[in-house]
């Protein structure tokens, strides 16, 4: 009893010395130091020294704005719906010149929604959709090169659509992974599970596995229904397979992303057992980064508009907050798949605007992001943590007819 009484003593005596010491502290200094200043801090500068890879954006080597430029090259029907491209790849370069690989839908219409979809109408934009891909020189015009992995005949996985692909590179082969549908999108749950085709070049021919590669998850597990974004690097002399699912639905689907590892490409594949890794996020792209991995966290999730970090690429902690990040990002990753021990990141690569016109004629556009997210380059212009825009901007984020109508009722 002595003991515990005097251990009691002890700690509040401490506490009231540490806050005596934090009283008497100088003001924080006007020049911000570049390490955690030795005193007491609050909670918000604790997280400023120690949740982020530098106190000030400027310095963050994972803090990033983004700037997009129209590409040349694809033709869009006149934007009627009929034609999109959505969900590029991760870009690479081979044969002297850079591929990309993209979801491409040619219908007699535009979606209809899942009701009205039959084998020629489609229920979504990814519906009854087929993996194209393209090439460039510079980066900016790309002449598309037509299918390079087509729906499958029926029964095989993916005969109603193939969908969200993403490239591995492997012991001088490459591989291509996709979301393969079984019915029409919004059917039920999405179902669609992760096949994959592969080839001796980049231009193919692409021969399909025709096997599930990362199947759905069991009843009642998180990612029961869907297994989509596949998104594979190398690390640490493994295939890491990073996926998203959507789940829940009270009232409106959850977005969360999960890794599934293995020795060979066509797997087996084991779905780690902290799934899922990362809380948020409406698609997948991560990038070796230093000795770990780093992802943008997209859209969806309270961790959205978020870059974040692991360094053993399976417990990632928010390393910057940014804004107008690119939807469904094909970075150029320079050092996806060499194995490497210290990756140097990214600066350019291309994602996608969806809803190019109206939701009547809807489609998706391919398009350029470029950024500063890479230790070799140093581009203020990227880093500033600021932007303005102009009051037509803001005027396309408008109140709805439906949010009007409420305000109005209330006075």
């Amino acid at each position: 009893m002595k003991n515990l009484v005097l251990i009691l003593f002890l700690l509040i005596g401490q506490n009231v010395f540490v806050r005596a010491q934090a009283s008497e502290q100088k003001g924080f200094p006007f020049i911000l130091p570049k390490e955690r200043p030795n005193r007491e801090l609050s909670t918000a500068m604790q997280r400023n020294y120690e949740g982020y890879l530098a106190p000030r954006p400027s310095q963050n080597e994972l803090y990033s704005q983004f700037k997009y430029t129209e590409l040349k090259g694809f033709d869009y029907n006149g934007d009627d719906g009929t034609i999109s491209r959505r969900d590029p790849s991760k870009v690479i370069f081979a044969n002297g010149k850079y591929y990309v690989w993209y979801t491409y839908r040619n219908t007699p219409t535009p979606p209809q929604g899942a009701e009205k979809s039959n084998d020629t109408i489609p229920s979504s934009d990814w519906d009854l959709a087929d993996i194209w891909y393209a090439s460039s020189t510079d980066v900016f015009t790309w002449e598309e090169q037509g299918v390079a992995v087509p729906r499958p005949p029926k029964p095989n996985v993916g005969w109603r659509s193939v969908t969200t692909t993403d490239i591995l590179v492997w012991k001088g082969k490459y591989y291509l992974y996709y979301q393969g549908f079984m019915e029409a999108s919004g059917k039920r749950g999405d179902d669609c599970p992760v096949a994959v085709s592969y080839a001796d070049s980049p231009d193919g021919p692409w021969t399909p596995h025709n096997k599930i590669v990362i199947p759905n998850g069991a009843e009642g597990e998180w990612d029961q229904y869907s297994i989509h974004d596949p998104y594979p690097l190398v690390y640490k002399g493994k295939i890491y397979l990073y996926y998203k699912s959507d789940f829940d639905g009270d009232p409106e689907l959850v977005r969360m992303q999960g890794l599934a590892i293995a020795d060979n490409p066509l797997g087996p594949f084991k779905k780690h057992p902290l799934n899922p890794i990362i809380n948020s996020g409406h698609e997948t792209t991560l990038f070796p980064f230093m000795e770990g991995i780093a992802a943008l966290v997209i859209r969806d999730g309270n961790e959205h508009y978020t870059i974040q970090y692991s360094e053993d690429g399976i417990n990632f902690n928010i390393a910057a907050i940014t804004s107008l990040m690119p939807n469904a990002a094909g970075p150029y990753v320079s050092d996806a798949f060499t194995n490497t021990s210290y990756g140097k990141g990214i600066t350019w690569g291309i994602s996608h605007f969806t809803n190019a016109t109206t939701w009547d004629e809807n489609h998706a556009i391919l398009t350029r992001f470029d950024c500063d997210l890479n230790l070799d380059v140093h581009d203020p212009e990227m880093k500033r943590a600021g932007e303005y825009y102009k009051p037509s901007f803001y005027y396309q984020h408008g109140l709805s007819d439906k949010q009007r109508k409420r305000i109005q009722q209330n006075h």
